[in-house]
């Protein structure tokens, strides 16, 4: 309810301030929220050649394409005069997303089908998984923490593994093996849900862990300092890692409270000491390195693992074979089986995908969010916030919006402040210390049909909150 109701309330606000906008002339036309592309100048304005400056109506004609642009810098939106049919177009600045057609289009084509194969293979895997018995043993030994945090969850339940390797991927950087992983945890967790049409407990305490984003290896954020030629490129890793594990923290004990579990339970305190220490020795022994071997362990730790996985499955398969055979299945078939299932639940999270990208399309393309954003950052300035830290802050409000819309304002950030700037590296660990909120809520509890998510939202929302707030101490003490 609370979901349907935000997205009503973005998608209305939205169109309410683009038509006030056009009537009242701050937009000249509205077809790029519709038809536009992202990065594609915006029309400001059209004249007749001789109601413009004589200077600029000289420039136009002797121009060989009849254009001209002025104001050309790195910083500030050029302006563009395009002589054609008897009228000069004015452009100036760009267009923050893709419209709203070309984001129906991008949801299929860039996303969804990418997301189907991803799906599918890893679905697959997990069933070869299932079948060997392998999901089986690791619940199995994972059960007796999983029961503190997950109490409706029966003992040895197939939706521990699935929880355990989702969280993993996340904990590894490994996002396209982590929403199979999740999905089928999802799946899991609905079959043991007494109301399909509400979130349950179990379901909520996962998607708020999920979303956390705890993350030991920012792959991509590394790779993104490193291309904007960042001199450490790996020195927000630690930064990331405590943000994110603050951020999962919050999210644990949040939800915990909300569902009255036992935080004094041995099993549970065990399993949170484990992590921590797991944590700590990994940061250890990554701190030692030199800038050349923090590169070479980030860049293969990922992939190696992920590889690993892979051959595990398959040689446990091999190993295994007697139970494929007693399924009256074969290891291929069984694969292909998974593999079938993955593009049904792609399939299924379409329209619930599509249905928040345009609204959010639409909410960036108005104007809208850039005034919010820009009163946020005012607000800030005026507690006595460095302007450091509120030229980061779009990163942070675009971030449980659209992770490719924060990922434009993070790569925006290092190309104009440097990205060895504060600025440049708590943009940084903004991107890489939360999930996109609104996106993985339309993926996992539309992949399951949940239509109430009762508090999830709201609670994901608080930890993001959290987030930045940890994000922009840890940033400032560090760096």
């Amino acid at each position: 309810m609370v979901l349907s109701r935000f997205w009503l309330t973005i998608f209305i606000s939205s169109i309410v301030f683009v038509v006030i906008s056009l009537f009242t002339g701050n937009s000249y036309t509205i077809d790029f929220i519709l038809n536009g592309k992202k990065d594609d100048p915006i029309l400001l304005s059209e004249k007749y050649i001789n109601q413009v400056p004589v200077f600029i109506k000289d420039s136009i004609k002797n121009a060989p394409d009849q254009t001209m642009i002025i104001n050309r810098d790195t910083i500030n939106a050029d302006t563009t005069y395009v002589y054609k049919n008897k009228t000069v177009k004015i452009f100036s600045g760009v267009q923050k997303s893709d419209g709203l057609l070309p984001t129906c289009k991008s949801t299929l084509l860039d996303l969804i089908i990418p997301l189907i194969a991803y799906l599918a293979f890893f679905c697959g895997l997990m069933e070869l998984l299932i079948i060997s018995g392998a999901t089986e043993k690791l619940a199995r030994v994972l059960s007796p923490v999983f029961v503190k945090v997950f109490p409706s969850i029966p003992k040895n339940h197939p939706s521990i593994s699935y929880m355990t390797l989702n969280f993993a991927a996340n904990f590894l950087g490994l996002d396209s093996a982590a929403t199979p992983f999740g999905l089928k945890a999802m799946e899991s967790l609905q079959e043991i849900n007494p109301d399909k049409d509400k979130a349950s407990d179990a379901q909520i305490m996962f998607m708020c862990l999920h979303a956390s984003g705890l993350t030991l290896i920012a792959t991509s954020i590394i790779g993104y300092r490193a291309a904007a030629n960042a001199t450490n490129p790996a020195d927000v890793m630690l930064p990331c890692i405590i943000t994110s594990f603050i951020g999962t923290i919050a999210a644990f004990l949040i939800v915990g409270i909300k569902q009255k579990i036992n935080f004094k339970s041995a099993s549970l305190v065990i399993g949170l000491m484990t992590l921590i220490a797991a944590i700590v020795g990994l940061l250890m022994y990554v701190n030692h390195l030199d800038l050349i071997g923090k590169n070479y362990f980030t860049s293969n730790l990922s992939a190696l693992i992920l590889v690993g996985i892979i051959a595990f499955t398959l040689i446990l398969s091999f190993i295994k074979e007697k139970k494929f055979t007693e399924a009256n299945t074969t290891v291929y078939e069984t694969f292909v089986s998974g593999a079938n299932n993955g593009v049904k639940t792609g399939v299924t999270i379409f329209p619930y995908v599509l249905g928040m990208l345009v609204a959010i399309s639409l909410f960036r393309n108005s104007g809208l969010f850039e005034i919010i954003s820009e009163w946020i950052a005012y607000g800030f300035s005026n507690l006595g916030v460095s302007k450091e830290i509120t030229d980061a802050l779009p990163v942070a409000l675009l971030r449980p919006f659209s992770s490719a819309g924060s990922r434009g304002f993070l790569i925006d950030s290092m190309n104009t402040f440097g990205a060895d700037s504060l600025t440049g590296r708590l943009s940084s660990i903004f991107q890489c210390s939360a999930e996109s909120t609104f996106y993985v809520i339309a993926v996992y509890f539309g992949s399951v049909n949940i239509k109430n998510s009762r508090y999830a939202l709201s609670t994901m929302l608080l930890v993001d909150l959290i987030c930045v707030i940890t994000a922009i101490l840890v940033a400032s003490w560090f760096f």
